[in-house]
């Protein structure tokens, strides 16, 4: 009698979660199909973002607002801050900025501002030394 007689070679699927009942692998595979769709969107933003090209300009701050989420029971509040900047020819972007540059733009503020798509790089106010460098 060969050795290998009897043995059922079984796949990871069925080895991770043996006799589970029916319901319950097909929740973990939504679950697990759901995972990997996030990681693959979050993949596609990262590589669409890094492909925009870095854009610098004359802008003026012409509005600030903050988002506050989360914050219930023991758990703490995030904020999001974020700046409204126009440029010399009307054109309007938003961008989410970090706490020390929020504290650091004036609505009314104008000078260089550099952005990759949607990301705020830097804003050196007109007559300014110093920025607020990421």
């Amino acid at each position: 009698m060969n050795s290998w007689d009897g043995f059922h070679k079984r796949s990871f699927f069925e080895e991770f979660l043996g006799d589970a009942p029916p319901f319950f692998k097909i929740f973990f595979l939504i679950f697990l199909l759901v995972f990997i769709f996030i990681i693959f969107k979050m993949i596609q933003n990262w590589l669409v973002y890094k492909a925009r090209p870095l854009t610098t300009g004359y802008y003026q701050a012409i509005a600030k607002r903050s988002e506050v989420w989360g914050g219930s029971g023991e758990h703490s509040a995030s904020t999001s801050y974020y700046v409204t900047f126009e440029n010399e020819g009307g054109n309007r972007v938003e961008l989410q900025v970090p706490n020390s540059a929020y504290g650091y733009i004036i609505e009314g503020d104008a000078g260089e501002l550099t952005y990759q798509g949607t990301r705020f790089k830097d804003f050196q106010r007109q007559g300014s030394r110093s920025g607020s460098r990421l």
